[in-house]
Formats: structure tokens, C-alpha cells, sequence
């Protein structure tokens, strides 16, 4: 137990450190956030790389979760600052410490600097010449990753998107948990590794992945092979715009996140631990003034 620090003490210092992320200038913000979605890019970019030419489903997935989790290790480590993560800020709001204008703000000017972010990347990578991989099968599969993004429910994306960030949101505060670096890097490969071989939507991923898809869908080679490899038409290609990547996939993949770090892993771990966890100021307040009444004498009543 020693080289882990309990979940209550974790949510506290997480808690703690809001204050940091809310009184961060806009320009702060926004650049570590662009870092943030710059970093998950390079990742999506990766596994698209370790998975483009294994034929069994699980099998590419499971290629392609092996590298992910890299992103959002250097996310951790280098201090930047990611929407899904960043979820959890809303436990300052259930604490009292934070209004929620200030959350909001937060969580706003991260979602568009991870967008910047991750946008960048996927241009970059459309210009490096990466997707010739196995003579245009890497751009090829870059388009089905993206196809199959847009082709989801909007209920399909909000509930992935919950279960998704539940298992980012534990990475982070199971990374907390852990003293050292090695502890962290661990709890965050095995915990984004689950979510990736899941298949599970992540908004800012998705910002690389279809914005990608879109990009090599200019290349009329890469659409040939993907239509001659993956059985598509013309009709189903057109599918893959601009409009159906926000409406289909970003809306609701953003909601489900939300409900995901916000509902199902920020609340309940935050109404499970407060009492014990020493989170409220009356709670600490209580615990000060039993401490000062255990070393203090109180002088007999003279009337008594």
C-alpha cells in the first residue's frame, strides 16, 4: 500500500487542483489544450498504423490498443490538459469551490483546443506521406475507420461515449493514485487499452480519426481502394462530410463523454467518498476543532 495513495486522498487533491485550471489565463488554456489534442492524435495516428493491415477485427483492435494509450500518457505527464479528462473538474462544483460558469469555461475552451489540436495533426499526417503504407492501404484504412464512425446512432454514440470516458476518467484518477511514474504509465495502458479494444468513441480520438478520413478521402487512389478492399460505394463514401462527422458522431460522442466523467464516474465517486474522504471544509472544520478540544483544558465552571 505504500506506493498508493488512497481514492479519497486523490479526490482531494484532485479537487485542490481546479483551482489551478479555473484560474488559468484563456491563452494557457487553450494552448495546453491544443497540446492535449495534438498528443491523443499522434496516438490515433499510431494505432491506425499498428492496425491497417490485420484482417481479424478483435486482432486490430487489439494491435491498435496496444499503442493509444500513448497519447494520453503524455497528456499526464506532460501537464496538458484533455476535455475528457477534464470532466472530473465538475467534482469541484459538487464540492462547493467552483461555480458552474467556471466549469463550463473550462471545459469549453479545452473542447476547442484539443480540437485545434488534433485537427493539426491529421492535416500533418495527410501531408507526410504516411498513408502509402502498404501501397494506399493505410489511407484506405483510413477511410473505414471514419466510415465506421459515421455510421453509428446517435444513441449508439452517446452510449458509447459514456462507457468510454468512464474508463478514461478511472486512468486518470487511478494514475493519481500511483506514487510513481511507472504506476501511472501502467494504470493508464491497461484502463485506455480496454477502451480502444472495446471499441468505445472518445471525442477528441474522433477529432483525429474522421477529420483524417475526410482528408484522404481527397486522395482518389485511397477511395478506389477503399471501395475495392472494404466493399463501399460511391454513395456510401459520400456519407463521410463534414456534416454527418458533427450531427452523427462529435454531438453525441461529446454528450456521452460528458454523462460519462461528469454522471457516472465524477458524482458518484465524489458523494461515495466526501464524508470519509475529508473533501468539505465542515468536515476538516469538525475534524480542527476536535483535535484542538483533545489538547486543550476547559477551565471548571465557577458556578458549578
Amino acid at each position: 500500500m505504500g506506493s498508493i495513495i488512497s481514492i479519497k486522498e486523490v479526490l482531494e487533491k484532485y479537487i485542490e487542483g481546479c483551482q489551478a485550471k479555473v484560474k488559468m489565463s484563456t491563452g494557457c488554456m487553450i494552448g495546453k489544450a491544443v497540446l492535449a489534442g495534438a498528443m491523443i492524435a499522434m496516438g490515433a495516428a499510431g494505432s491506425s498504423v499498428a492496425a491497417h493491415t490485420v484482417p481479424d477485427v478483435g486482432m486490430a483492435r487489439l494491435a491498435a490498443a496496444v499503442v493509444f494509450p500513448m497519447g494520453l500518457m503524455m497528456v499526464m505527464l506532460l501537464g496538458a490538459e484533455l476535455f475528457t479528462g477534464d470532466c472530473l473538474v465538475a467534482m469541484s462544483g459538487f464540492d462547493g469551490k467552483h461555480k458552474i460558469g467556471s466549469i463550463i469555461r473550462v471545459l469549453v475552451l479545452v473542447y476547442v483546443g484539443n480540437f485545434v489540436g488534433a485537427t493539426l495533426v491529421a492535416w500533418l499526417v495527410s501531408m507526410s506521406g504516411q498513408w502509402e503504407y502498404s501501397g494506399g492501404m493505410l489511407g484506405a484504412y483510413t477511410i473505414k475507420v471514419a466510415m465506421g464512425k459515421v455510421g453509428i446512432t446517435f444513441s449508439e454514440g452517446i452510449v458509447s461515449g459514456i462507457l468510454c470516458n468512464i474508463l478514461v476518467c478511472g486512468a486518470v484518477l487511478m494514475a493519481m493514485c500511483a506514487k510513481d511514474a511507472a504506476g501511472k504509465l501502467l494504470a493508464i495502458f491497461f484502463m485506455i487499452m480496454l477502451f480502444v479494444t472495446s471499441g468505445f468513441e472518445h471525442c477528441v480520438a474522433n477529432m483525429y480519426y474522421i477529420t483524417a478520413g475526410l482528408l484522404a478521402m481527397n486522395n482518389p487512389e485511397y477511395a478506389e481502394l477503399a471501395m475495392n478492399t472494404y466493399g463501399y460505394t460511391v454513395q456510401q463514401l459520400n456519407q463521410l462530410n463534414v456534416l454527418n462527422y458533427v450531427l452523427i458522431n462529435l454531438v453525441p460522442v461529446t454528450i456521452g463523454n460528458i454523462l460519462g466523467g461528469v454522471v457516472f464516474t465524477g458524482a458518484p465517486l465524489y458523494y461515495l467518498n466526501k464524508n470519509k474522504g475529508g473533501s468539505s471544509k465542515e468536515d476538516k472544520n469538525k475534524e480542527e476543532k476536535k483535535n484542538v478540544m483533545a489538547y486543550t483544558k476547559i477551565p471548571a465552571d465557577p458556578a458549578s
